[in-house]
């Protein structure tokens, strides 16, 4: 195999100008995020003296994310595209700025906090769908797995290098810079975006308009995106696994104890854990350029979700931090690869006109999945310590996406089919999706709501 079938794909950066402004607008925006993220942290902390209230406020930020996560699925599919992006990140700008004008007055509030906190959450909310939704018609179906390597590897330098950064800046200039950074890198980025062309959702059928689904009620909208996502075996199968991985194997509420428990370590050694995925994912990431030509991109998906799980107890049994690095490099690797399949067969197998209210779902599941699993490990972690915790949830992880892909046929059938695509105003001209014929019966896949709640290691 030579190297350039392995290598991440950037056909995408070469090919479209459009997707090359959406790829520079999310890098400064993961970056900036990722710094506000550490810098409030940081200032919630020095108010309160608390870890209380910077856990609440995280708290708060994620659920006002998932509250505005699902409005804005409905949003991405009524209204244009372009035009949501565009104002929501101005609404996130001005949110930063008002943290930075907050931490600059001569005593900063912890109560502005918190109120700056629900509005970032919903307004992030509000804009991530339709920045989801566009990219089938930016880069067409056909590079959709390389698109979505390119955006994770975003995603994961900003985890990777955005942290440390702040460090920097808040023990130099202080907090306020964090904030004005990303709020520069808010306004830059809607500088870039606003070249994209107007984008609006294609309408199912000539009997489908535009303005019968703006008369639909938002929470008839949301439940008809629920709906899609229990009658579509691919997509409820995809969910099951990715769901099975961030409720049973979550280890990073565990870091602090294993650094300092099991490898006799302090501060230094707990980031190096905190580390280690981020790294792995980014490997995984630039060595992704299989994932578009890949055969069975089901089986794939099982697979690398197995591993993360195997990963997860090789971290729980081992003894030195090297290995235990090794292993979370490997998780974090497998996260990647998942995270871009996932991310490639959602999208080709939603229409257009759902491509907002499924992608806030899976956002939403990717947003509360993983803080909830992390509960769960630090939970039973002080009744059966972390190492034990790790391997009965690595265990239990690997035992669930081995039912789910046992069980889920369509899933291990499906194929990146590059050849039958939605045929829009905005997107190249080709046969029509197969995604938008009445989804196939499931397969004796359960069908919970459970379904319906990116990215494990960001």
């Amino acid at each position: 195999m030579r190297l350039g079938d392995i290598a991440i794909d950037t056909r995408p950066l070469k090919e479209s100008r459009d997707f090359r402004n959406l790829f520079a607008a999310t890098s400064l925006s993961m970056l900036g995020t990722a710094l506000t993220s550490v810098a409030a942290s940081i200032q919630v902390y020095d108010l309160s003296g608390s870890s209380l209230h910077v856990g609440l406020v995280n708290l708060v930020i994620g659920v006002s994310l998932c509250v505005g996560l699902l409005a804005g699925g409905v949003l991405a599919d009524r209204r244009d595209r372009r035009t949501l992006i565009l104002r929501t990140r101005a609404g996130s700008a001005l949110v930063v700025l008002a943290l930075a004008v907050n931490a600059l007055v001569p005593s900063p509030q912890l109560s502005v906090l918190y109120v700056l906190a629900v509005a970032a959450g919903i307004i992030g909310g509000l804009g991530a769908p339709a920045l989801m939704a566009v990219t089938p018609a930016l880069v067409g179906r056909e590079h959709l797995a390389a698109a979505g390597a390119l955006l994770t590897l975003t995603t994961q330098f900003g985890a990777m290098v955005g942290p440390g950064l702040a460090g920097l800046i808040a023990a130099g200039p202080g907090v306020a810079a964090c904030f004005a950074i990303d709020a520069a890198g808010f306004l830059l980025g809607a500088v870039l975006l606003s070249r994209l062309p107007p984008l609006p959702p294609e309408p199912d059928s000539a009997a489908d308009p535009e303005d019968e689904r703006a008369e639909q009620h938002p929470l008839h909208a949301i439940a008809e995106g629920f709906r899609y996502v229990r009658s579509n075996p691919v997509i409820r199968g995809l969910m099951l696994v990715d769901l099975a991985a961030v409720l049973l194997a979550m280890p990073y509420a565990l870091f602090p104890e294993m650094g300092e428990d099991v490898f006799d370590g302090g501060p230094t050694t707990i980031g190096l854990l905190y580390t280690a995925p981020a790294v792995g994912a980014n490997i995984g990431a630039l060595v992704s350029g299989w994932t578009g030509r890949v055969a069975r991109p089901g089986i794939a998906l099982i697979t690398v979700a197995s591993i993360w799980g195997l990963a997860v107890v090789g971290f729980g049994v081992s003894g030195h931090l090297w290995l235990g690095m090794l292993f979370l490099g490997i998780a974090g690797c497998a996260d990647t690869i998942s995270e871009i399949l996932r991310r490639t067969l959602l999208q080709q197998c939603t229409p257009d006109r759902l491509q907002g209210r499924v992608g806030s779902l899976w956002l939403a599941q990717a947003t509360a999945g993983p803080a909830t699993g992390n509960a769960l490990s630090g939970s039973v972690g002080r009744l059966m310590g972390p190492g034990t915790t790790l391997v009965a949830g690595g265990l239990a992880c690997f035992a669930s996406v081995a039912c789910v892909g046992a069980v889920a046929k369509p899933l291990r059938d499906a194929r990146l089919t590059h050849d039958q695509e939605t045929e829009g105003p905005h997107t190249p001209a080709s046969p029509a999706d197969p995604a938008d014929a009445p989804a196939p019966e499931p397969d004796g896949l359960p069908t919970t709501h459970d379904v319906a709640t990116p990215p494990h290691a960001t």
